[in-house]
């Protein structure tokens, strides 16, 4: 049974989520996972591909752009473009499209701002239609 995990951060800002992002795909990089990035566009895209490059000083995330064919364990791409794999798709765009659904994973990264807790809400409803796995990671401090 496909899986979708998603993982909802206490913040509004966007730098929170690209910040869990590096530390999420260590670990599931680490696990032997192939993840396909899907940005909003082609300057989110090469944005990502060159911040990928310095995140960190002690780690490093093999990767590249889907355009460049180099089948990294990491992909990064951006409207039709697709990998050739089918393992783990993160979702960095608001809407999923049907190919989303072949994947084996999807994965959310929730941050608290209306476009995104929207966006979520219906891919949350696409993924419970198509029979995944639902998995939430709230991450907020419990009251």
């Amino acid at each position: 049974m496909p899986r979708s995990d998603f993982y909802v951060l206490p913040s509004p800002e966007l730098d929170k989520r690209e910040q869990f992002l590096y530390k999420l795909l260590e670990k599931v990089t680490a696990l032997g996972h192939q993840v396909y990035i899907r940005t909003p566009s082609e300057q989110h895209a090469a944005a990502l591909d060159n911040r990928l490059w310095d995140y960190s000083p002690q780690g490093f995330i093999p990767h590249s752009l889907t355009a460049e064919n180099l089948a990294s364990p990491v992909e990064i791409g951006y409207g039709d473009s697709m990998p050739k794999h089918r393992d783990v798709y993160l979702n960095l765009d608001l809407a999923i499209p049907d190919a989303a659904l072949d994947f084996d994973r999807v994965i959310e990264i929730v941050v608290q701002t209306p476009d995104i807790l929207s966006a979520t809400r219906e891919n949350y409803r696409r993924y419970k239609t198509a029979g995944y796995d639902i998995h939430m990671n709230d991450m907020r401090p419990k009251s």
